[in-house]
């Protein structure tokens, strides 16, 4: 008789079906695995007869085999552990296999046959709601898979509880969704002293979700009003807040089944790798462009990242997504982040200060600008020139104006981009383009002069050309305005930054 059960394996965001197929056949003992497993995946044979053990259970003397169907199809990680189990379970009798086709099943085992959560169970939880089954997952998990709809879901703490709630012997109560954490906040754009028109830019970047440089010396407060972006962005929607949290289930960050509707903040060292930027790994994860999805990714020290790793988030940025390509598979995960970077003028972080800056002046600056790429530079919208910070500066009282009045314009411009766009549309004006950008950016007449004249004085290309329409377009908004006229434009190319002259 061959035994079967259901489960699932990650490809990106993806939940595919995998049947874990079961056979006992007469021969010398023997437990194979075959469909393509991993290490992980092959070591579950000392996992499953361990915790067979545990439960006083010996493995069958026969040929065991287990296949992974499709067979084709490259199986990772140790959530193989339970169905692989089940099956086997099943294959000998112990449990009814039909009392186990309406489930899906994942689950890491522990040597005492405890169930130990495993990354991914949100995306499994989402798959089963969509097959109409319901999920077998971890005890400690069960708040996690919660979140997935509207199937049942069955959190069983180790492997006996749930035999014996299979046979009817025990009941486990369903587990209740985890909590939605309220939105947190990080520094108060109060604590910033000066820098009216860096805050202005910041305030921009946030309505319209755009990308954003500052360029300043060390210590003006580039870093201070990065982290302070996510307390004037709007908080997370229940769908985008489900979006988050699937990326952070398949990284294995999700804890407690708690979501949160904080946009993420994600802060890489300057020394981070291509895989750990964009994901991909002998594993495939999601990287830093994708656990900031929706939300923020700063890069401090910008010049300091290698070339290659800059430049990998080229293609990101433009699609929203970043797809690793391995010879066996192709994995894609969401990237639809708000870059904002840092950098000091030149190595040294004083260009323009006599008493500070080096003797190699200028070309120290040009040598250290020319680390990031033009290509990369010409996708982010809004250039900032952060001016260095006086002592008058820091004794001078806070400013009346902090984060919580930011925000409020911030989410008034955003309520008008999600009445223009509606539902189906752009999130932001970022997002805009083709005809949804003409119907919302089109510019008056001497709008429409003036733009035409800079784009061909500072040499733009056409994508840039269509981010200064976008920005345009959010200083509108924010200004109240229904159409986009000449000061809008006029702003909007004060943030461009101009293209070297050869």
């Amino acid at each position: 008789m061959v035994a079967s059960v259901s489960t699932v394996a990650y490809l990106g965001l993806e939940a595919r079906a995998v049947e874990v197929q079961c056979n006992l056949v007469p021969g010398l003992p023997k437990f194979l695995i075959v469909g393509l497993p991993d290490k992980a995946v092959a070591e579950s044979r000392e996992r499953v007869r361990a915790a067979m053990a545990a439960i006083g259970l010996a493995m069958p003397p026969k040929h065991i085999v287990l296949n992974l169907s499709p067979a084709d199809l490259p199986k990772e990680g140790s959530h193989f552990d339970l169905p692989i189990a089940l099956a086997l379970l099943a294959a000998m009798g112990v449990v009814d296999a039909e009392a186990l086709a309406d489930y899906v099943v994942v689950g890491e085992l522990a040597l005492d046959g405890r169930i130990a959560p495993s990354p991914g169970v949100l995306l499994a939880a989402l798959h089963a709601a969509g097959e109409g089954k319901a999920l077998i997952c971890p005890a400690a998990q069960g708040a996690e898979a919660a979140w997935g709809g509207t199937g049942a879901v069955l959190a069983a703490p180790d492997l006996i509880a749930l035999l014996n709630h299979l046979k009817g012997q025990q009941l486990l109560g369903a587990p209740e969704p985890g909590e939605a954490d309220p939105p947190g906040f990080g520094p108060d754009l109060k604590q910033v002293k000066g820098q009216e028109t860096a805050k202005r830019a910041l305030e921009i970047a946030a309505a319209g979700g755009h990308n954003m440089l500052m360029v300043g010396p060390p210590g003006a407060g580039k870093s201070l009003m990065a982290s302070c972006l996510p307390g004037i962005l709007p908080p997370l929607d229940a769908a985008e807040a489900l979006e988050v949290s699937m990326v952070a289930s398949v990284a294995g960050t999700l804890e407690g089944g708690r979501l949160t509707r904080t946009r993420p903040f994600r802060s890489p060292h300057h020394s981070a790798s291509m895989a750990a930027l964009t994901g991909g790994g002998l594993k495939v994860k999601p990287g830093e462009v994708s656990m900031a999805h929706l939300g923020v990714l700063f890069l401090d020290e910008l010049p300091e990242f290698q070339r290659a790793v800059l430049d990998s988030l080229r293609q990101p940025l433009e699609a929203g997504v970043v797809s690793v390509a391995r010879a066996n598979a192709h994995v894609t995960f969401p990237a639809r982040v708000q870059l904002v970077a840092a950098m000091n003028p030149c190595r040294c972080g004083h260009l323009g200060d006599p008493a500070l800056a080096c003797a190699r002046a200028p070309r120290c600056a040009a040598d250290y600008q020319a680390k990031v790429s033009g290509p990369l530079l010409d996708r982010i919208d809004l250039h900032v020139e952060v001016q260095p910070v006086t002592a008058a500066d820091l004794v001078l009282p806070p400013p009346a104006e902090g984060s919580a009045e930011v925000a409020a314009r911030v989410a008034a411009a955003r309520s008008v981009q999600r009445t223009r766009y509606g539902a189906d549309g752009p999130r932001t004006n970022a997002e805009a383009d083709g005809p949804a950008l003409d119907a919302a950016a089109t510019p008056d007449d001497p709008g429409r002069k003036l733009l035409a004249q800079a784009a061909e004085a500072m040499r733009m290309s056409a994508r840039g050309y269509t981010r200064v329409l976008r920005v345009a377009r959010t200083i509108a908004d924010l200004a109240g305005a229904d159409g986009v006229g000449r000061i809008h434009i006029a702003e909007a190319l004060s943030y461009r930054r101009q293209a070297p002259r050869s």
